[in-house]
């Protein structure tokens, strides 16, 4: 087995030298087409991977894979969001938010990686935080169904803060350096400040997405996998999307009825175990009704999603 965790993150950082060294090597702004293009390529790498672990594990690690891949990529929708609101907040230049995302991503990779660890080890050691993973995900659902607006303030970031006593921050971008000299002084830019809040802000996302794949299944494989794809593909789901993501309004209420189901999955595995099937065409339809009510009960005019800024 061990083999096989080596091969799948050696490929991964193949994949990843790709991008940055050959597609990327210079900056530019990502168009529709390139991201959708980028988006099919991650999407058929992860349905191809996922047929390798259907033959390779059996139908059920399969099937628990596609799940768990579904469950993540469709809350990156989520993230999206938010990536959107601070790449405006802080104006950020078209041709550098690839590079932000690439190396957000790669630590979210590492960060994520270490709360799937943990996450499944507490399960095996305390069997009750999966009724407490469970509830949390629950009142998640609940508090997503329930809000009006995302508002994000990225200056409140408690990290950005602590961050800014220590190191100072230039005024400016300087292209797409993430540190710069000011009067003699090495000092980060906004590029940095920008990375850093990303990378912050997808722990928040962790905390809610890793218990909800625990749902599915505790195989550290399996989760790890599954987060990885639904994560590489972000960065071209983001540019293919940020264009047209105000059209998919009631999307946030499908998340949330996903995060609820797979909170109740976890606090009744006890008492009744979802098929795994059932789990599956439960998220895909709840995905699919929410985009279909987003269009045919468009937002009515005026009615904005902003930044508290």
């Amino acid at each position: 087995m061990t083999w096989f965790w080596v091969t799948f993150n050696l490929f991964i950082l193949l994949m990843l030298a790709l991008d940055l060294g050959l597609f990327h090597r210079k900056a530019h702004e990502v168009r529709v087409k390139e991201a959708l293009i980028g988006s099919a390529v991650w999407i058929t790498l992860a349905l191809a991977f996922n047929g390798v672990v259907y033959f390779w594990r059996g139908p059920q690690a399969g099937l628990e894979f596609l799940t768990g891949y579904l469950i993540e990529y469709s809350l990156s929708v989520d993230n999206i969001f938010v990536f959107l609101i601070i790449f405006s907040y802080f104006q950020v230049p078209a041709k550098h938010q690839h590079k932000v995302l690439f190396w957000g991503i790669l630590g979210a990779l590492c960060m994520r990686a270490a709360f799937i660890m943990v996450g499944i080890a507490l399960i095996h050691q305390f069997h009750w935080m999966i009724y407490v993973f469970g509830a949390f995900l629950v009142l998640t659902g609940i508090k997503m169904a329930t809000e009006k607006d995302k508002k994000v303030n990225p200056e409140k970031n408690p990290v950005l803060k602590l961050f800014k006593r220590f190191v100072p921050v230039a005024d400016h971008y300087d292209e797409g350096r993430f540190f710069t000299r000011k009067n003699g002084m090495r000092v980060a830019t906004p590029l940095f400040v920008v990375l850093l809040i990303v990378e912050t802000t997808d722990v928040i996302f962790a905390v809610d997405s890793i218990p909800a794949i625990l749902a599915v299944t505790s195989d550290p494989f399996i989760v790890y996998t599954s987060n990885a794809f639904a994560i590489l593909g972000l960065r071209s789901f983001y540019f293919a999307l940020s264009g047209i993501m105000k059209l998919f309004h009631h999307l946030h209420y499908g998340l949330a009825i996903i995060l609820g189901f797979v909170g109740m999955k976890m606090i009744l595995s006890d008492i009744y175990k979802i098929p795994i099937v059932t789990s599956l065409c439960v998220i895909a339809g709840v995905l699919a009704l929410s985009v279909v009510a987003s269009l045919l009960w468009p937002k009515k005019e005026g009615t904005v999603l902003q930044a508290n800024g």
